[in-house]
């Protein structure tokens, strides 16, 4: 009998050990279910935060775009005001001379010599018969008083024998020019023309100028292409160099505005503008045999010189 009772005894504790493991089991797979379901959570969250950060990154990188493309017509279009802005106030400046006019014929140098008759030799001679004006070389200025004041280089207005000058107008008209004044220091002058109410450029401030900042040059180029715009960024200030003059010798420039705007021959005298349509140079210079390397004189001497005229 007590051998049977341990029997039993025996089973119920396998038993209750059997069914102890399957209610643990139970527990462990209804953790395990738990934790699949979270973990499926966490992923469908993920992905959707992944797909959300994905839309507002596309979102954002279109607003840049946006944003960039809005910046770049911007300063394009205040470019192109700026530019429309000044133009009416530049000027073509030419200069001319009376020159002989010579009559050519041919003759024999040795006369009626027999012995050099028959070799033919003629050679030229030439008779004045008058003089004539002609074209000597064109620059470029610009209005800074509406009743006819125009700024330019002093090479381009010299004080040469029987020269005068005609100032031709960014409306077509053309104007008789008479100098004013002419820097004994500097590569400046101040031309009149009769009459009143032309548009103007406002003088600007170079003593604020930075480096890499955007700037345009309009001038007569090459003395044949009235206002033609070129575009560029200061590129050094207070330079110092020497440049040729019109007599074939040097004069030394101080202080002046290097920049990489294209200055071509003709240029000179043009104003060097800044993105509000103010003149903060004046043209002087390029290096020759370089590229996208021009002079501009400060503003402010043009400022001083005419408060010291009283224009």
């Amino acid at each position: 009998m007590k051998r049977i009772d341990t029997i039993s005894l025996a089973i119920v504790v396998a038993l209750v050990a059997v069914i102890g493991g399957l209610v643990y089991e139970q527990k462990e797979i209804g953790r395990l279910s738990r934790n699949v379901e979270l973990l499926q959570t966490s992923v469908i969250e993920i992905a959707n935060y992944v797909s959300m950060t994905a839309s507002s990154t596309a979102a954002n990188l279109a607003e840049l775009s946006r944003r960039g493309q809005v910046a770049q017509k911007s300063q394009s279009q205040t470019l192109q005001d700026a530019v429309a802005k000044v133009t009416p106030a530049v000027v073509s400046i030419v200069e001319s001379r009376e020159v002989p006019r010579l009559r050519v014929t041919y003759e024999n140098p040795f006369g009626n010599d027999p012995f050099f008759k028959d070799f033919g030799i003629q050679v030229p001679v030439y008779e004045q018969i008058g003089t004539t004006t002609q074209k000597v070389s064109a620059g470029t200025g610009f209005l800074v008083r509406s009743n006819g004041y125009i700024v330019t280089n002093k090479h381009v207005v010299p004080d040469a024998p029987n020269a005068t000058y005609t100032v031709l107008l960014a409306s077509g008209a053309q104007r008789a020019g008479t100098v004013v004044w002419r820097s004994p220091d500097e590569d400046l002058a101040v031309v009149k023309i009769a009459g009143s109410g032309y548009p103007v450029i406002p003088l600007g401030d170079s003593g604020t100028l930075q480096l890499a900042q955007s700037v345009f040059a309009v001038g007569n180029a090459l003395g044949e292409y009235s206002n033609s715009v070129s575009v560029g960024v200061i590129s050094g200030l207070n330079r110092t160099i020497n440049a040729f003059n019109n007599q074939g010798g040097t004069e030394t420039l101080t202080g002046v505005i290097q920049t990489d705007a294209a200055i071509n021959p003709g240029n000179s005298g043009g104003p060097l503008v800044n993105l509000a349509g103010e003149a903060i140079g004046v043209n002087v210079a390029m290096v020759q045999g370089s590229q996208s390397i021009g002079f501009s004189l400060p503003i402010s001497r043009v400022r001083q010189a005419l408060a010291n005229l009283g224009i």
